[in-house]
């Protein structure tokens, strides 16, 4: 199994790329799952005419978050030890799609990517710094189109407008919002630093320039359940979406989620929830919308709980198994109310 550094909301993380053997059970699965949920790989080949995978990227870009502008410390689970300014110097960004590309060329065959600007807040910038990393990315061989990472409070108009300009151009753009639940209190007490109302206005500006956008939702913050995951999902859909990217919430070291996980005060999903949940917000969510991905995984020694979290594979198996069970797919129940909060 290849290990390669990825990242979501701050949170350093690894994701596997199946070596000779696994890699035809990895394709099996995709296949599978690809009869229940419009996966963001079927999207990609449905448009290009060939498979085309992302190459993920560290612009060495921070966050608002950090820096002092929006807060300090960063969210309650992001990994604060990542963040070291000393310990962090990424490659040039030639060097990490040319690595990324070998990979994926080896392992799938495929030819054509999309660079990933994914690590902390891909827009914090001014707008000629953000174009020349852009640029030195599309200038690379394959790399066909941009999707890029950031928050919500930070998708100013100059931004969007250099990231509409890229698809005018033909090339395949995405903005990747990094809401994570719908909920203000919810927000506050994982100190992202902004509310649902900076979301909702970064989403109709980037929609009003034709840039699709993607947004990152987590199931299993703290003080949430099942009926907020359904509840944020609905406040989504109903303002449009394009996209949808699903993560479970894990524990790792040298975040303030660690300590309350240590203390007792805050307990992660089981799979069997995290299952039941995923597959229920497929079924509610409409056809059209492109799910992006399902899950996310870390490894130890940085993962602490849960553990499954460590198997990218099982969760997504996980995923199909249930809504094959429910005789569901995506968009099955879109037209149906969500259930009331139930309150002990």
């Amino acid at each position: 199994m290849t290990w390669i550094k990825a990242g979501w909301g701050g949170v350093a993380y690894v994701s596997a790329i199946p070596d000779a053997g696994s890699f035809l059970d990895a394709v099996k699965i995709g296949v599978a799952l690809s009869e229940y949920v419009h996966t963001f790989g079927q999207y990609l080949l449905a448009r290009h005419g060939e498979r085309v995978h992302k190459v993920a990227i560290d612009a060495g870009f921070t966050c608002p978050n950090r820096d002092g502008r929006r807060g300090h410390g960063g969210c309650t689970f992001c990994n604060n030890q990542s963040f070291s300014p000393n310990g962090r110097r990424p490659p040039p960004i030639p060097d990490q799609i040319a690595a990324g590309a070998a990979v994926v060329r080896r392992r799938t065959g495929a030819r054509k990517l999309l660079a990933y600007f994914q690590a902390y807040t891909n827009t914090y910038d001014d707008v000629e710094a953000l174009r020349a990393r852009y640029d030195r990315a599309l200038a690379e061989p394959g790399v066909i189109g941009l999707s890029i990472g950031t928050r919500p409070d930070c998708a100013p108009a100059a931004v969007l407008d250099l990231l509409a300009a890229y698809r005018g151009r033909g090339y395949e753009v995405w903005l990747e919002l990094g809401l994570q639940s719908a909920f203000d209190e919810t927000l506050e007490r994982v100190h992202r630093g902004h509310g649902f109302a900076e979301y909702r206005r970064a989403l109709r500006a980037a929609r009003a320039r034709g840039l699709p956008v993607c947004t990152h939702l987590i199931v299993g913050l703290p003080g949430e359940g099942a009926w907020h995951a359904r509840e944020s999902l609905a406040r989504v859909l109903d303002l449009g979406v394009d996209g949808l990217k699903l993560h479970p919430l894990h524990v790792v070291r040298n975040t303030l989620l660690a300590k309350a996980w240590r203390l007792g005060q805050y307990r992660p999903l089981s799979l069997e929830a995290y299952l039941e949940i995923a597959a229920e917000l497929v079924a509610r969510t409409p056809p059209e919308v492109v799910f992006h991905r399902l899950t996310g995984t870390a490894q130890p020694p940085l993962l602490l709980a849960p553990d499954w979290c460590r198997c990218k594979w099982r969760v997504l198996n996980g995923i199909e198994a249930a809504l094959a069970r429910r005789g569901e797919r995506q968009g099955s129940r879109v037209a149906e109310p969500s259930p009331p909060r139930c309150v002990a």
